[in-house]
């Protein structure tokens, strides 16, 4: 069997394209699933948007109000960056949802994969950064608040720091945060996680994946917990027009191999989600999201 995907179709809801933000890759990534056998219409996970209370666990409640209710400030918006809708408000619920439900699937299935997710930007009281709702951070004391998981580790290797979950999880010994990001983007002011690794311009594969493996070496020798999260983004490629780093589509590929088999080989469930990309070719971008799901779904079949 593949390995199991959570898709709900709100995650390609009719939102406006932004140039930074390339909303159509979301179809063009379930079309590339469908094509290569990874996902079935019929077969794919759907999830439960996300309730009012789930939400609450970690954002403040007039936040979820705004968003939901569609009151929120045009400057709230601003720092977002996309337009307050209804259709916004689905989306953002329904990929916390579907962070959820891949969490759940790792759980008793060791992997599993989101076909969105990733808003690390998001802190307690608002979002940033084309993240409304911090769906890790959600999932996590979901999980915690269901019974399912009490310690967790997020591993976040998208180009962009997880400043959100950071701040979110600051001081809370039940759920590790590591972000491996470039120093030099943004956001400007970082938030302190457990482990943050800023990266210089430039940084290319073998760098890279150096680094990243000492770092893995050591979290996963120090932490043991119930469940990893893997916020995948493809950022950090050479051609991603917010990246700064130096990634090759190879380098990418191994990277998604290490990370799931790191924890595939400590017995370790791994949820991942989708994270950042960005460019004007959505068929590319899906290209390199693809890579994600391919390395999950080998692991997922040597461990069968």
């Amino acid at each position: 069997m593949a390995v199991p995907i959570v898709h709900h179709p709100a995650y390609v809801a009719p939102l406006p394209h932004r140039r930074g933000f390339p909303m159509n890759k979301y179809a063009r990534v379930m079309q590339w699933l469908l094509e290569r056998g990874l996902a079935e219409p019929t077969h794919c996970h759907l999830p439960e948007p996300a309730s009012r209370w789930w939400l609450e666990l970690t954002h403040e409640s007039t936040y979820i109000a705004d968003i939901c209710e569609g009151t929120a400030s045009p400057e709230m918006m601003r720092r977002i960056g996309l337009p307050l809708s209804p259709e916004l408000a689905e989306r953002a619920s329904a990929s916390v949802g579907g962070t959820v439900l891949a969490g759940r699937l790792a759980l008793q299935r060791g992997i599993a994969c989101n076909t969105a997710g990733g808003s690390h930007h998001a802190a307690t009281a608002g979002g940033a950064g084309y993240c409304v709702f911090n769906d890790v951070a959600v999932a996590c004391r979901v999980l915690q608040a269901m019974g399912l998981a009490a310690s967790l580790l997020v591993i976040d290797l998208d180009v962009h720091q997880g400043d959100g979950t950071a701040e979110i999880f600051r001081g809370d010994a039940a759920v590790y945060t590591f972000s491996m990001h470039g120093e030099k983007n943004f956001p400007v002011r970082k938030q302190p996680g457990d482990r943050d690794v800023g990266l210089p311009d430039g940084t290319g594969d073998e760098a890279y994946l150096s680094i990243l493996a000492e770092q893995l070496d050591q979290i996963l020798g120090e932490q043991r917990p119930d469940l990893v999260f893997y916020n995948a983004g493809i950022d950090p490629h050479a051609d991603d027009r917010l990246g700064r780093l130096a990634l090759s589509d190879s380098g990418l590929a191994r990277r998604d191999d290490m990370v799931i088999g790191a924890c595939a080989e400590r017995g370790l469930p791994i949820a991942c989600v989708l994270g950042g990309g960005y460019g004007g070719d959505a068929g590319v971008l899906a290209d390199r999201h693809g890579l994600l799901y391919l390395a999950a779904d080998r692991w997922y079949r040597t461990l069968a």
